[in-house]
C-alpha cells in the first residue's frame, strides 16, 4: 500500500522544500488561468442565448443578436477595470487570498466570511461547471456519448483531483501543453475566420452585427443588462492570479502581476474575436446541445471530410481539454483559501494542514466531492450551473473592490485618489451585475446561491465561537495546576486471559496507593442467579489477579454500555474529588479485516465514555499476532 500511494503521489516533500514547489509564468499561466480562458467557449454563446428569446418581439426581430457585439464591448472594458483593480491587488497583498484577506482586513470579519463562503461556492461550481462544459465539447463532436454524461465528469473531477494531490507544480507541467494548445487552436481559427471573411469566400449571417434594432424604451435597457449579466461569465477565474500569489517564484507580486497581464490579453482578444466573427457569420446560439464554439468552428473551417473535419476535432479536442482542466484552477485556490479560513478558526483545522506532497489535501478532497455531486445533480448541463455560478463569482468581486476602496482611504499613499476611483468603479459595476443576475436568474438557480450563503456563514460563526470556547476551556485556571485529582482506576474485564492480566499489571502502576478494582457485567439467568460464566471468573479469578478486586454488575436487560456508564456516575457522584481512569484490554489483530471480528463492545464504550467529565480512557493493546520489526 506505501508503494501505490508513492506511485500515485511521489516521493515525500520536506518542508525546506517548500520553495522547490513554486512555480514559474509559463506554468503559473496554465495552472491559475485555465478557467478564465475557457469562459470563452461559452460566454457568447450565453450572451445569445439570453437575447434569443427576444427575437421573436416585433420590436426587436432577429436583428437583437446583433447587441451581442456592443455587449461583448461592454464586458471587455469591465474587464480592464477589474484587471487593473487586482493587478493592484496583487501589490498590496502579495501574501495572496484575494478576496477574503482584502475584506479581512478592509471591512471587517463578517464581510471577510461573506467573501470567503461566495469564493468557496464559486470554486466548487468552477469545477463543476467546467467539467459540465468540457462533456458538453464531446459530445457536440461525439453526439452518441451524451448518455455517459455524467460518469465522464465524475471521472474528469477524480482525476484532476489525483494530479493535484501530487502538488501545483507537478499538476501545472500537466496541464500546461492543453492550456496552450487551446490557445494556439483559438487564435488559429479567429485568424481563419478573419481572413475568410475579409477575403469573401464567406458572407455575412442573416444577422449582420451592425445591425441593430431601435431601442424601445426600458425594455431595451433590461434586454441589454440581461445580456451583459449572462455574458460576464467571461470574467470568471480572473480573480485566481490574486488569491494564490503565494504560489509564484520570487518577486512573486511582480511574476504574479505580469501573468495576470498576460491572461487578461489572450481572454479578451478570444473572447472578442469570437463574438465578432459570431455576430458577422450568423452564427447563433439558443442553449441547444452544440456549443456555439462547436457551431463556430464548423462555419469556418467547413463540414467536409479530410483537412477541415481534423482541424475541426483538434479544435473541439483542445476546448474539451482547457474545459476540463479549468477545474485546476479551483484546485489550485479553493484548498489555500480554505486554508486560510481554517487558520483563522472559521473552517475545521484539518483544512489547514498540508500533505506529505505540501498540498493541502483535506481540501482537494472536499472539493472534489462536492463538484462531483453536482455534477451527478445538474445532469452535467453547463447551462444549469451557470446561474449559481455567477452570483458568487461577483459578489466576491464586489466585496474585493469595496475593500480595495477602503484600504486607499485609509494608506493615503501615492496616486491613492486615482487607485481608490478605478476600485470604486469597479465596485459599483460588479455590483449592479450582481444584482441583474440575482434577479434574471433567480428562478433559475440563483436562488439557491442566495439560500446557502447565509447558511454557511453562519456554520463559520458556529465554527469560530467553539474554537474560542475549547481555547478558554484548555486555557484552565491555576488551582488544575497546583492541586492535582486523586485518581481511581478500573479495568474492565469479561475473562481472564493474557490482555487482561496487561491490562491489571498497568492499572497497579498507574493507581493511587492500590485504588484499583476490576469491573464486569453479568447477565443472570431466568431464576435471577449468577451466570456460570461470572461463577468461572470468581474461581479462577484468585489464581491469576490476585490483590485486585473483583466485583460484578448485574444487567437483567442484557445490556453492557448502560450499566457500565450508570456504575461510573455513582462513583463520581459518591467520590466527586476523584478522577476515574477506565482501562479497556483490545485486541490488535494482523489483518483490517479481522477488526470486525473483535473490540466493537470496548469501543462503543469507549465513545460513549469519551464524553463524561473527569473520566479518563485508556486502552491496552494485546497483539494476537506477533509484530515485525
Amino acid at each position: 500500500m506505501p508503494n501505490f500511494r508513492r506511485l500515485l503521489l511521489g516521493r515525500r516533500l520536506a518542508s525546506e522544500e517548500s520553495h522547490e514547489a513554486r512555480i514559474s509564468n509559463p506554468v503559473a499561466l496554465a495552472v491559475f488561468s485555465s478557467d478564465a480562458l475557457s469562459s470563452v467557449t461559452y460566454a457568447t454563446g450565453e450572451i445569445m442565448a439570453a437575447l434569443a428569446p427576444y427575437m421573436v418581439l416585433a420590436t426587436f426581430g432577429p436583428a437583437v443578436i446583433g447587441l451581442s457585439w456592443p455587449v461583448g464591448l461592454g464586458i471587455v472594458a469591465l474587464l480592464s477595470i477589474l484587471t487593473v483593480s487586482y493587478r493592484q491587488t496583487i501589490f498590496a497583498y502579495p501574501s495572496g487570498g484575494g478576496a477574503y484577506i482584502v475584506a479581512k482586513e478592509n471591512l471587517g470579519e463578517l464581510p471577510a466570511q461573506v467573501a470567503g463562503a461566495s469564493l468557496l461556492v464559486d470554486y466548487v461550481l468552477t469545477v463543476a461547471v467546467s467539467v459540465s462544459a468540457g462533456v458538453t465539447a464531446i459530445t457536440s463532436a461525439f453526439p452518441g456519448m451524451d448518455t455517459h454524461r455524467v460518469f465522464l465528469g465524475v471521472a474528469v473531477i477524480a482525476f484532476v483531483g489525483l494530479v493535484n494531490l501530487r502538488g501545483v507544480k507537478e499538476s501545472g507541467i500537466v496541464f500546461a501543453l492543453p492550456t496552450y494548445g487551446f490557445v494556439v487552436s483559438i487564435f488559429g481559427l479567429i485568424a481563419l475566420g478573419f481572413m475568410r471573411y475579409f477575403s469573401g469566400n464567406m458572407q455575412a449571417g442573416e444577422h449582420h452585427a451592425l445591425e441593430t434594432p431601435a431601442f424601445p424604451g426600458w425594455i431595451a435597457v433590461w434586454v441589454i443588462m440581461k445580456a451583459f449579466a449572462a455574458g460576464c461569465t467571461a470574467l470568471t477565474g480572473v480573480e485566481a492570479i490574486s488569491n494564490g500569489v503565494s504560489a509564484f517564484k520570487e518577486p512573486t507580486s511582480r511574476n504574479a502581476a505580469s501573468t495576470l497581464m498576460a491572461m487578461v490579453l489572450m481572454l479578451g482578444s478570444m473572447f472578442l474575436g469570437i463574438t465578432w466573427l459570431a455576430n458577422h457569420l450568423g452564427v447563433t446560439y439558443t442553449g441547444g446541445a452544440e456549443s456555439l464554439l462547436s457551431m463556430l468552428a464548423r462555419r469556418i473551417l467547413g463540414d467536409g471530410p479530410g483537412l477541415p473535419h481534423v482541424a475541426y476535432l483538434a479544435v473541439q479536442a483542445f476546448t474539451m481539454l482547457i474545459l476540463l482542466l479549468a477545474a485546476n484552477t479551483a484546485y489550485a485556490d479553493f484548498p489555500r483559501l480554505a486554508a486560510m479560513m481554517a487558520r483563522d478558526g472559521f473552517l475545521p483545522r484539518q483544512f489547514a494542514s498540508q500533505g506529505d506532497r505540501l498540498v493541502f489535501s483535506n481540501g482537494i478532497f472536499i472539493l472534489s466531492f462536492l463538484s462531483a455531486a453536482l455534477v451527478w445533480l445538474f445532469n452535467a448541463k453547463e447551462h444549469h450551473l451557470l446561474p449559481l455560478y455567477a452570483l458568487g463569482v461577483f459578489l466576491g468581486f464586489t466585496i474585493s473592490q469595496t475593500g480595495m476602496v477602503r484600504h486607499w482611504l485609509k494608506l493615503r499613499g501615492r496616486r491613492w485618489g486615482i487607485k481608490a476611483t478605478i476600485n470604486g468603479m469597479g465596485a459599483l459595476a460588479t455590483f449592479v451585475v450582481m444584482v441583474v443576475i440575482t434577479v434574471t436568474k433567480f428562478t433559475h438557480g440563483a436562488w439557491v446561491v442566495v439560500l446557502v450563503l447565509p447558511i454557511m456563514v453562519f456554520g463559520f460563526y458556529n465554527i469560530h465561537r467553539h474554537y474560542i470556547r475549547v481555547k478558554s476551556i484548555l486555557a484552565g485556571s491555576r488551582a488544575d495546576f497546583i492541586s492535582p485529582r486523586k485518581n481511581r482506576v478500573v479495568v474492565l474485564v469479561s475473562g481472564i486471559h493474557s490482555g487482561v492480566v496487561q491490562a491489571l499489571n498497568y492499572a497497579k502502576v498507574i493507581a493511587d496507593h492500590g485504588e484499583v478494582e476490576a469491573l464486569t457485567v453479568d447477565f443472570p439467568d431466568e431464576n435471577g442467579r449468577d451466570s456460570a460464566a461470572l461463577e468461572r471468573l470468581r474461581s479462577d479469578w484468585p489464581r491469576y489477579c490476585e490483590g485486585i478486586p473483583l466485583r460484578s454488575i448485574r444487567s437483567p436487560y442484557r445490556k453492557i454500555v448502560e450499566p457500565i456508564v450508570e456504575e461510573l456516575d455513582r462513583m463520581r457522584r459518591v467520590e466527586p474529588e476523584y478522577t476515574i481512569t477506565v482501562i479497556l484490554p483490545e485486541f490488535v489483530t494482523g489483518h483490517w479485516w479481522a477488526n470486525i471480528l473483535h473490540n466493537q463492545t470496548a469501543w462503543r464504550i469507549k465513545g460513549t465514555l469519551l464524553m463524561k467529565p473527569k473520566t479518563v480512557v485508556i486502552s491496552i493493546p494485546y497483539h494476537l499476532e506477533p509484530i515485525v520489526e
